[in-house]
């Protein structure tokens, strides 16, 4: 994959430096005159550059390269670490919904049933995708395939990576909220492995419709919230421009996340982000499902229902203060 383009705004000091890297290379050549010291010197700033801003990303930060148009998507994952995906369509009851995909594979020679989010990256294909927005019968397909995982014994995969479910009229007269709430409910209880990861985004119920696993993991710089940052400032603030101060007060990176207990696992990425080099990101990817999987394989039904309730029941503890006596 060609390297990537699009530039983010905290990362326009790089390109400045690149640029400068490039003359400096095209003078050499022009002139015949030996500049390898002022080169090697431009290419430990760029370095040092890169660590000082790819080590200090603010969670809008984050969020913005959760969004980079470059950066690799369900599809993308599943081409470098699957063999034999077939993809199963429709929910049987109402349509074929293109922003959620699914079907089996072999992960390293295992059987698996695969469930993901999927964008677009032309405007034809965001169109068809419908962004990454599924709706009500994206859902019930995605149950539809978790329950064949669990009929067939085969652990359940799936690759969140949506701003959320689609809000539009026809996706609330089809009962979007109540195929999400099903969902919640059925996954809860299947008795077969499951893992999810969040490779993107991962916004409100839409996410959480195909996360109720056994295992919940995501990508150094994915997010996972209850509200889009802009949402949430639109709320807070009435005004979407305040994103940046919501997505520090939303805490919805995935240092913080692990740190909650929300998600059980942080997978590296390469330096800049996953788009910079996929397959890295994918290896990775392949590794922390196979160490998680391997975990879940010696489980029975019911220890995995057990184990699964006491994730769940964990999350949101907190503990009250006593009252401040002088």
């Amino acid at each position: 994959m060609e390297k990537p383009t699009y530039i983010l705004e905290f990362e326009k000091p790089l390109r400045e430096l690149a640029r400068k890297l490039e003359e400096l290379r095209q003078q050499a050549l022009e002139t015949n005159v030996d500049l390898a010291g002022q080169i090697a010197a431009m290419e430990k700033d760029i370095e040092a550059a890169q660590r000082e801003i790819y080590s200090n990303l603010t969670p809008w930060q984050k969020v913005q390269i959760a969004r980079h148009p470059k950066r690799p998507y369900a599809l993308d994952y599943i081409g470098l670490i699957f063999e034999g995906f077939e993809e199963l369509h429709g929910d049987r009851q109402f349509s074929d919904d293109r922003a959620l995909i699914g079907g089996t594979a072999f992960f390293n020679g295992q059987a698996v049933v695969v469930i993901a989010q999927q964008k677009g990256r032309d405007t034809k294909e965001k169109i068809a995708r419908n962004f990454g927005m599924p709706q009500p019968e994206g859902y019930r397909k995605a149950l539809r395939l978790a329950r064949m995982a669990e009929k067939f014994g085969l652990p359940l995969l799936t690759f969140i990576d949506t701003p959320g479910a689609y809000p539009g009229i026809g996706s609330e007269e089809r009962h979007v909220s109540e195929a999400i709430a099903v969902n919640l409910r059925e996954m809860a209880m299947l008795r077969t492995p499951s893992i999810s990861v969040i490779i993107g985004e991962g916004g409100s119920g839409g996410a959480l419709g195909i996360g109720v696993t056994d295992r919940v993991l995501i990508f150094e710089n994915s997010y996972y919230s209850v509200i889009s940052p802009e949402g949430c400032a639109a709320i807070l603030w009435k005004d979407a421009a305040a994103a940046s101060k919501a997505a520090e007060a939303l805490q919805l990176n995935a240092d913080t996340l692990a740190r909650l207990g929300v998600v059980d696992e942080v997978i590296s990425e390469p330096f800049g982000g996953a788009h910079n080099d996929p397959k890295q990101a994918a290896e990775a990817l392949r590794y922390a499902l196979q160490k998680h999987l391997n975990d879940l394989r010696g489980l029975d039904g019911e220890r995995l229902l057990e184990t699964r309730y006491d994730r769940f029941r964990r999350l949101g503890i907190y503990t009250e203060a006593g009252a401040i006596r002088s």
